[in-house]
């Protein structure tokens, strides 16, 4: 009897921590107006239909599930709207979403197969995710991913906000784009070059590929400072050995993504280059201080953060001169204290993949999540394994309803990722068709010296 008690008991206060939620209004209006106003807006594209909006009065809302608002009759010219019209619409779709619906923004997860499955499926009707990264098993040839984006596109259309569609797309060696498409030279030759110029072409050039798939987001480019040439897992992605070098060259080939509508994501905070582990395999130890890391590794995120950049992934790397109990992509210390509080950074955060060793070899990856989203990233990446994907989902929900993440919190990250979504106009209107030629006759004239 005492059980059966005691089980009712939680089921109630589980029913009115989701009710609080419905009831909380924290949202934007309340939080750093982070993405937009932090954010440079991307430089103007060449093709005007792709650039970034930087409208103020647009959301982004699906066009399908926004349809039957828009066939509504006009009021007649002597009725006078009840309301005025809101000045901010990412407050407004914020306002109307489901607890589901927000938790769903605060995770990308991967996916199976070539083409969509029913798992798949199901992390978007039911689990309302924000986006996928697709890696090399996922692209086959451009008309197959073409088709795999835009599956994922039509099933999402009755869900509130857009979905990023990702790839880590860096050129060189982490290449993610079909064969049929031209190859984008690596990091530490477009570094070599010492072009602005050049590293913007190569930008704009991983962009045109992008842009033409409808991908919207790169896990690129990679802002760490080759300066340990023991390490397994950088190299020759750096632009270079030196932070100037790795400054001037990473910044202009995320300008480049940018004036393509791509969204770019700097990494990896705060900094892999100086690592002789993989964190792909194990937790790599970073023996630094503060003071070493700023006057080195922390530079290059330093000046992205003073440019604005949309987003920032942090690695799974262990400082302990800063916090020796977590890596940082679960440290507070690291994210809240460290890129937000000392670097000024107000943009989205990402974690780097949780199902990499370098977590999961230590932490229940459901744990692990809660924990990075309480340390101040907005954002966790699942990449691989539907089981957990799925875990990850359902102990954000149950951290929720239990109050360890709070309503305010929940909104104010959630309110960081519409808004670059806004900024970057997000639609999951599919794409008719893609032309390799007409693709690759853009990247070999942007990469012409």
């Amino acid at each position: 009897m005492k059980r059966s008690i005691v089980k009712s008991h939680s089921k109630v206060c589980g029913l009115i921590a989701v009710l609080a939620f419905c009831l909380t209004a924290a949202g934007c209006a309340n939080s750093d107006e982070s993405a937009s106003s932090a954010s440079q807006a991307p430089p103007a594209s060449s093709s005007a239909a792709s650039a970034p909006s930087s409208s103020a009065g647009s959301a982004p809302v699906n066009s399908a599930s926004s349809s039957a608002a828009g066939a509504a009759s006009p009021a007649p010219a002597s009725e006078a709207p009840l309301t005025p019209a809101s000045a901010d619409p990412v407050q407004d779709m914020l306002d109307r979403m489901t607890l589901d619906e927000k938790l769903g923004q605060l995770v990308i997860v991967g996916l199976d197969g070539t083409s969509l499955q029913t798992e798949t499926r199901k992390m978007i009707e039911a689990y309302k995710v924000g986006g996928f990264i697709l890696y090399k098993p996922n692209i086959t040839s451009a008309g197959q991913t073409l088709q795999l984006l835009n599956q994922l596109k039509t099933a999402n259309s009755s869900n509130p906000a857009a979905l990023w569609l990702s790839t880590d797309q860096e050129g060189g060696r982490v290449s993610r784009m079909p064969e049929s498409y031209l190859k984008i030279p690596k990091a530490a030759e477009i570094g070599k070059e010492d072009s602005p110029s050049y590293s913007r072409s190569a930008g704009q050039a991983i962009g045109e590929q992008l842009k033409s798939l409808g991908f919207n987001l790169d896990f690129a480019p990679v802002m760490d400072i080759n300066s340990n040439p023991d390490n397994p897992v950088i190299g020759d992605r750096s632009y270079g050995a030196d932070a100037e070098t790795v400054i001037r060259s990473g910044l202009a080939v995320l300008k480049g993504l940018q004036s393509e509508g791509i969204a770019g994501v700097v990494k990896h905070f705060p900094g892999h280059g100086d690592t002789s582990v993989d964190s792909h395999l194990e937790l790599p130890v970073v023996d630094k201080t503060l003071e070493q890391l700023q006057a080195f590794e922390l530079k290059p995120f330093k000046s992205a953060a003073e440019q604005g950049t949309d987003m920032i992934m942090v690695g799974h790397l262990l400082v302990p001169g800063i916090d020796p109990d977590h890596p940082a992509s679960l440290s507070e210390k690291m994210v809240s204290g460290l890129l937000r509080g000392t670097l000024g950074y107000e943009g989205v955060v990402i974690t780097d993949d949780l199902t990499m060793g370098g977590i999961v070899k230590h932490y229940p990856i459901g744990q692990a999540a809660v924990q990075a989203i309480l340390a101040g990233s907005d954002i966790v990446l699942v990449g691989h394994d539907t089981a957990r994907e799925t875990e990850v989902i359902t102990s954000l929900k149950e951290a929720a309803v239990k109050g360890t993440l709070s309503a305010d919190a929940i909104d104010k990250h959630v309110c960081r990722i519409l808004k670059l979504k806004q900024k970057y106009s997000l639609s999951d209107k599919p794409l008719s068709a893609v032309s390799v030629n007409t693709v690759n006759a853009k990247v070999k004239k942007l990469l012409e010296h």
